[in-house]
């Protein structure tokens, strides 16, 4: 059985957040709010409920998972970032943003992409999921709740629950309908930024066209 927590979006009860922490450490997937749209989230050191975070998006080791961080220090123990990666970093987080970036030793082999060891990295700007990672004390490793053959993600708590009953443990509502554009992501891998998907975020920060 899915259960479903609704939290007040700008001040998310400490109560209600600790036990989403709980089921995360419990090896539960949980679906909930961010400044994009919903995601999927899990604990990091559990390859069962990535396993099935994978199943569920129906998506291989090939695509880039988000390590969900509090602040930039996160980023920098996760990640191996430059003096130039870091400028971009500090002048665009919080934000809509996904940067695929080299992963650092401290990651699992098994969350990084198997051919690059790159992994996305981000520092949403919203209540609820910043009270969750506080809560956690760590990353969260997740994915955009994009369910397989959808063109849009759900924006409503009810819709994951009706989509998604008894294959996640517990979907956070923030009393409300969430976004459904999908972050910016942009590989800093590169000698340049390079534009990977268009979102939210803004594209002028990294020296493209456009805003988003």
């Amino acid at each position: 059985m899915t259960q479903s927590l609704t939290v007040n979006a700008q001040n998310p009860q400490a109560r209600l957040l600790a036990q989403a922490g709980e089921a995360l450490r419990a090896g539960a997937v949980i679906a909930f709010p961010t400044d994009s749209c919903y995601a999927l989230g899990c604990h990091l050191g559990d390859k069962a409920a990535l396993d099935r975070l994978r199943a569920i998006r129906a998506i291989d080791e090939r695509h880039h998972l988000t390590l969900m961080c509090r602040d930039l220090s996160d980023i920098a123990k996760y990640a191996r970032v430059d003096n130039r990666q870091y400028r971009l970093l500090k002048a665009t987080t919080p934000g809509s943003y996904v940067f695929i970036l080299e992963g650092a030793k401290e990651l699992p082999r098994r969350v990084m992409h198997p051919k690059r060891k790159t992994i996305g990295l981000r520092v949403p700007d919203h209540p609820v999921a910043q009270a969750l990672l506080r809560e956690l004390g760590e990353p969260l490793l997740t994915a955009t709740l994009l369910l397989p053959d959808e063109e849009e993600p759900p924006t409503e708590a009810w819709q994951i629950q009706e989509a998604l009953e008894g294959r996640i443990e517990l979907v956070i509502d923030g009393g409300g309908a969430c976004g459904m554009e999908p972050t910016t992501v942009i590989d800093l891998t590169h000698a340049a930024p390079e534009l990977v998907r268009a979102g939210r975020g803004a594209l002028e920060p990294f020296g493209f066209s456009g805003t988003n």
